[in-house]
């Protein structure tokens, strides 16, 4: 998770936090049962605040373990007061934050973990159910345990395409280009602590206007699909390939040396007989992107201006 979907899910969970810290606070202030563990609430009240002040200051320095943690401690003490209901009413009253809670996990998560999350949950939602002293809520409660699962399911499910579609250039079905700058950024960060080389080109297709002229824009999409497609089969796992806008694409070579990131790019020369030129640069202590990105623009450059590839 980057730092610009950490920045969202520390809002979204300090958010649930505090909201439910104010909501105990006032179960605590004027209780609807003489039984109402006011103590208890009072506690978790102070609890949210806390935790939900904390997650706020972290922001997008959020880590996804924390994230993780604060969920399941959501889902630890919604099972708590569960356990220390005083009434049957009180026991699937909880079903709004179970609620609020899977759709959190659904909203900031990958879904295979909002599935745990939310199994997690309904365990432990339903233990805390189980050892509660009133008793006679069983069907409402399965109804309710029915419905957490489905709509974290549905969420997940949706907050992935979503995602898929904002991280996704539409046309070629590689990264866009705020994706791939996020995601280079952070491959550029970890070989800066490590020592270890990466490189980056910019792939620039030539003389691609004209295919545009003559044969339509559709001729034009169809290659560009075509490029994208033969690259990508002949790329590593690691690597990350990106179009960076209209005829221009980039790529990213964690691991990899200048010499490496040459014979990695004649490869990809055989993809496909369409002439395109290359910029090439390679990591530097101290580097930036943006300064990678521009020596490898100049690179690129100077090879079209030489009329040839690099190699």
């Amino acid at each position: 998770m980057d730092g610009q979907r950490r920045a969202p899910a520390a809002t979204l969970l300090a958010a649930l936090y505090v909201v439910s810290g104010v909501l105990c606070f006032a179960g605590a202030a004027r209780p609807l049962d003489p039984d109402t563990p006011v103590g208890l609430l009072w506690a978790l009240g102070t609890v949210g605040l806390v935790v939900g002040a904390g997650i706020a200051a972290l922001g997008r320095d959020l880590r996804p373990w924390v994230i993780h943690c604060a969920l399941a401690l959501l889902s630890v003490l919604i099972g708590v007061l569960a356990w220390r209901s005083a009434t049957p009413v009180g026991v699937v009253g909880l079903g709004p934050a179970m609620i609020a809670v899977a759709l959190c996990a659904a909203h900031v998560l990958a879904l295979p973990a909002v599935r745990v999350h939310a199994g997690l949950l309904v365990v432990a939602a339903s233990a805390g159910a189980a050892a509660a002293e009133p008793s006679g809520f069983l069907q409402p409660w399965l109804a309710l345990v029915v419905t957490v699962l489905a709509l974290a399911e549905a969420q997940g499910r949706l907050a992935r395409r979503l995602r898929n579609a904002a991280d996704t250039d539409p046309l070629t079905g590689v990264a866009n280009r705020r994706a791939w700058e996020a995601e280079t950024s952070r491959h550029l960060a970890g070989a800066l602590r490590s020592g270890e080389p990466l490189s980056v080109a910019i792939l620039d297709l030539d003389d691609f206007k004209t295919v545009n002229d003559r044969d339509g824009h559709g001729a034009g999409d169809a290659l560009l699909r075509e490029l994208a497609a033969g690259w990508t089969s002949r790329l590593r796992r690691a690597d990350l390939l990106g179009r960076y806008g209209g005829d221009e694409f980039v790529l990213c070579l964690p691991a990899t040396d200048e010499r490496g990131a040459r014979e990695l790019l004649a490869r990809l020369e055989e993809t496909h007989d369409f002439r395109w030129s290359v910029g090439l640069a390679t990591l530097e202590p101290g580097d930036t992107l943006a300064g990678v990105l521009q020596r490898a623009d100049a690179d690129l450059y100077t090879r079209k201006r030489a009329g040839r590839r690099a190699g």
